[in-house]
């Protein structure tokens, strides 16, 4: 698994895991409960670059996280131009980067195991009912690891395709991504499982 934490000592480093996480909740909600209009992909858009540049992360990591996930930017943009008009495809493609890309700030300034801790200290009450807090932290930590993840094997395969003088097309893109992220939910099932997980 691709571990993004990078040591720093801006306002989302020195935050603690519980607040940023609940912080990162809200924007999200905040986010996605929007009109689809073009004041939302501006405020997506805005808010994006304000939690970056405040936060200590800087406007070039921002960039360099759109970029990891440029591909499924696209894919999420053309779908919706041809089910939706221009206005409802740019408000919902800059929602999604946005929640994207502010779930990235989590894992760039908070080490796996500090996460762990706070994801498993706020699921306690699953216990009630029977929910196993560990697992269910588990399975929200590696959720969020995969999207950087699925995005490396993105930049990968451009890059194979590239290296063969290949034509930048998402036709020609979708199906070595598809079956490069098959394969590393596969190979993430087997070690969880061989884990006891």
């Amino acid at each position: 698994m691709l571990m993004l934490y990078v040591p720093g000592d801006g306002l989302w480093h020195r935050m603690p895991a519980a607040p940023k996480l609940v912080l990162l909740l809200a924007a999200v909600l905040g986010i996605s409960l929007l009109p689809a209009t073009w004041a939302t992909a501006a405020a997506s858009a805005a808010a994006l670059v304000l939690a970056y540049a405040l936060g200590g992360l800087g406007l070039r990591e921002l960039w360099r996280q759109i970029l990891a996930i440029r591909w499924l930017l696209a894919l999420v943009l053309l779908s919706q131009l041809v089910l939706l008009g221009p206005e409802d495809a740019v408000a919902n493609t800059a929602r999604a980067a946005a929640a994207i890309a502010l779930s990235a700030i989590v894992s760039l300034t908070t080490p796996t195991g500090v996460l762990l801790a706070a994801l498993e200290h706020a699921l306690r009450p699953l216990a009630l009912i029977r929910i196993d807090p560990e697992r269910a932290a588990l399975v929200l930590a590696v959720a969020m690891n995969a999207i950087p993840v699925l995005g490396k094997l993105a930049r990968d395969v451009r890059e194979a395709q590239r290296a063969r003088g290949g034509p930048a097309s998402l036709r020609l893109f979708a199906v070595p991504f598809l079956v490069a992220a098959l394969k590393y939910a596969d190979e993430l099932g087997d070690a969880l499982a061989a884990r006891g997980v």
